[in-house]
């Protein structure tokens, strides 16, 4: 049996505490923030993958075509399922066809068909190649940490709210970790054989306070906008692709649609590279002001979807978003794992898509880090 600590505690935190403590370990998960699943695991268009949205990355779509069914059957209860979804084809500015998607799908196995009437006419033909019908879902992300949660608390992992990871450093053959408490500012130092490092956006501050090279990663702070869309497209999802375009999704925990648009949605970036300074994301997005970008979006949109002139603008969710700069060239979303990252024992983990977990799980399998016992969590 091993000691393992989870650090954050999104939604990949909390599936792999539950992974490890099922396979006999001892587990503690540490969560900065006052409640599980609050950051990058919530504030996103809570998209379930089903690989239409990857056509410049077949492997990406072939991954998510793996993951999709698997995730639907293990979070039933947490989809929803019960709309329609479009992908439209827009042009000019376009990096795929319609004819191309169309191949794309065929290529990885995805149903395609052509959109119902009542849709096509809603869209601007002078903007919009193609509609297509597409089988893809939306998470609810309360229901979803609620039910990891509820999974937890059936093992023995130790679960610690406004706790953070400090640093860390090698101890004989495993690692000692300095522990925050947030509200008291109160430090410990404790021994793990092992440590995950799932922070998404700040796994390079932890590597920063440590003394360990940063991980090349690119960061944007991003605004999705939450909106009330009219009666017809209430039960609709809809998503113009391949280029700077915009995607608007029925947003599960909340009666709204979410809508994101590739070129509003970034309001900056910046980059953490090996060999430089640390730029703390978080205290950078809080420095700047935040000025909703929803505006822009929706006048660009009205392009090509006329009706999205009567969305109704709510509120936005911030949050930065960090990807492995090589995904800038063909938008795939392949896992970040880095095992003992300077450290023996030591590993950073990142995915891309909520999916990613499931190639996260077969890693650590498969790179035998760990002793594991073949128990399932069910």
């Amino acid at each position: 049996m091993k000691k393992i600590l989870v650090i954050g505690g999104g939604f990949f935190g909390l599936y792999l505490a539950e992974f490890f403590s099922t396979q006999g370990h001892n587990v503690r998960l540490v969560e900065r923030e006052s409640s599980f699943m609050s950051r990058a695991s919530f504030n996103n268009q809570a998209r379930v993958h089903n690989g239409y949205h990857y056509p410049r990355s077949i492997l990406t779509a072939l991954r998510s075509r793996i993951s999709f069914p698997r995730f639907i059957e293990e979070f039933d209860e947490c989809i929803s399922s019960d709309f329609e979804k479009y992908y439209l084809i827009g042009k000019p500015l376009g990096k795929i066809s319609a004819r191309q998607f169309l191949k794309f799908c065929e290529r990885i196995g995805a149903i395609c068909d052509p959109a119902p009437d009542r849709l096509r006419k809603l869209v601007n033909p002078n903007f919009i190649e193609a509609c297509f019908s597409v089988t893809e879902f939306a998470f609810d992300a309360i229901k979803l940490r609620d039910k990891m949660i509820a999974r937890l608390g059936k093992t023995s992992a130790d679960l610690c709210l406004g706790v953070s990871a400090q640093s860390i450093r090698g101890h004989q053959s495993g690692l000692i970790v300095t522990l925050r408490n947030e509200t008291t500012g109160g430090q410990e130092e404790s021994y793990f054989d092992h440590a995950f490092n799932c922070t998404y956006s700040k796994i390079n501050e932890i590597n920063a306070q440590s003394s360990l090279n940063l991980v090349n990663l690119k960061h944007e702070m991003t605004e999705v906008c939450l909106v009330d869309v009219p009666d017809e497209l209430k039960n609709t999802g809809i998503t113009v692709m391949c280029g700077p375009f915009f995607s608007v999704m029925p947003f599960p925990s909340t009666a709204l649609h979410s809508f994101s648009h590739v070129r509003y949605t970034p309001h900056y970036e910046w980059h953490d590279r090996p060999g430089e300074q640390f730029d703390d994301a978080e205290k950078i997005g809080i420095s700047e002001r935040r000025h909703s970008a929803w505006l822009y979006m929706q006048k660009d949109a009205t392009r090509y979807l006329p009706l999205l002139a009567e969305c109704r603008y709510e509120r936005s969710l911030w949050e930065t978003k960090t990807v492995l700069p090589r995904s800038e060239t063909d938008d795939s979303r392949p896992i970040l794992f880095l095992e003992n990252h300077g450290l023996p024992g030591f590993h950073c983990i990142m995915g891309g898509k909520i999916d990613n977990v499931y190639d996260v799980i077969q890693a650590i399998a498969d790179r035998n880090l760990i002793p594991l016992t073949g128990r399932t969590r069910h």
